[in-house]
């Protein structure tokens, strides 16, 4: 495998595995059941919501997409479900979701990530489909540290910050 191709594997699930999922976890643990299905207005999606999606978009693209495993998402019920659904649930999705996703990238080919697929319709090669779920768990871990942040309204501390300046994760 060419070092390029290797290292983007790798920092793909290094940053979804170690950086995404440890927040998100985070953020459900500092959260009642009432605070992860708070929707702002009925346009907005809960915190629920988003590990919801998260986990449907990352296995469609990926698992289905990559993997070459059967699509079953139903995308329209990530967004439709209003909860209360137990936290471990939603810890256990998300955490199966991210370990499912992570192996599949992990044992990608080199030869496969020019490889073209089609995932919700987008013919999309396999590189820019790993980017995809990549940048999608970016933005959604910061849509929900925000709502986490303002229900709790305190520093989440996912850092600690040495004299020296250096930030060093806390989980």
């Amino acid at each position: 495998m060419h070092e390029n191709d290797q290292a983007f594997l790798k920092l793909s699930a290094h940053y979804l595995r170690d950086h995404y999922g440890p927040k998100i976890l985070r953020c459900l643990e500092d959260m009642d059941e009432d605070q992860i299905w708070w929707r702002p207005n009925a346009e907005s999606n809960s915190l629920g919501n988003l590990i919801l999606h998260l986990c449907g978009n990352a296995r469609q693209w990926i698992v289905s997409g990559v993997g070459n495993k059967p699509d079953i998402r139903e995308r329209q019920a990530e967004f439709s479900e209003l909860g209360p659904m137990p936290v471990d649930v939603l810890k256990h999705l998300l955490n199966t979701t991210i370990d499912a996703v992570c192996d599949v990238i992990l044992h990608v080919e080199p030869e496969v990530l020019q490889e073209t697929r089609t995932i919700q319709g987008n013919k999309v090669q396999v590189l820019e489909a790993i980017y995809h779920v990549v940048e999608h768990f970016s933005m959604h871990t910061g849509q929900i540290i925000y709502i986490t942040k303002l229900h709790q309204g305190k520093d989440l501390a996912f850092y600690k910050v040495t004299d020296d300046g250096s930030a060093f994760p806390q989980w």
